[in-house]
């Protein structure tokens, strides 16, 4: 794949991966893409297809995995979520850096291709602070933010792994967070922006 190095973005929800996405993507307007997961959960309201998700059914999306089109996909609550290597060439065809937000099981398995990403984890301070930042939300239902803790604790236990991931960034304080995400990236930003002056 050409283009800029791709950046795969882990860790639980809650610990502030969209935070620090919309002030990446505001700071370096149009060096940033989204690579569109796939889902085949239905859009919550305001959810756009082809913007937020590609909606699909479970057979369509079936099919594709079988023909080797997605570069990782899990299952979570029920449903598939994944990432194909059209939604991630869409973006490096228009020269950005392609963000992928993704699950430490989708991280192993992009471990597993040529993609060659920097990888980086985005951890809440504790389990607790997480727990409070998902409550504050009032998204979620009890059943589902146990099941989003359950997870959390997992992926965190799994990030620990050597070698997964380029950086890890502990999120206690938003602006220290966002200077160590954009130093990773400086590089490949410098990259983008020369490859688009020439």
């Amino acid at each position: 794949m050409q283009g800029p190095r791709p950046v795969v973005l882990s860790g639980p929800s809650g610990a502030g991966k969209s935070t620090l996405l919309k002030k990446l993507f505001k700071d370096y307007e149009n060096i940033f893409g989204f690579s569109v997961s796939h889902t085949t959960r239905q859009p919550r309201p305001g959810e756009v297809n082809g913007k937020d998700y590609h909606f699909v059914s479970r057979e369509e999306m079936q099919k594709e995995i079988d023909a080797g089109e997605f570069i990782e996909h899990a299952e979570f609550s029920g449903n598939m979520y994944g990432t194909s290597k059209g939604a991630v060439q869409a973006v490096q065809a228009q020269n950005q850096i392609c963000v992928l937000d993704i699950d430490i099981q989708g991280v192993k398995n992009i471990k597993k291709t040529e993609l060659n990403p920097i990888y980086i984890s985005v951890q809440p301070p504790s389990i607790d602070i997480l727990e409070k930042r998902l409550r504050d939300r009032k998204t979620e239902t009890e059943e589902s933010l146990q099941k989003r803790l359950t997870a959390a604790r997992v992926d965190l236990e799994l990030s620990k792994e050597p070698g997964l991931f380029d950086l890890v960034i502990i999120n206690d304080d938003l602006e220290k967070a966002y200077s160590e995400l954009k130093e990773v990236l400086l590089e490949e930003i410098k990259k983008t922006e020369e490859s688009r002056k020439s």
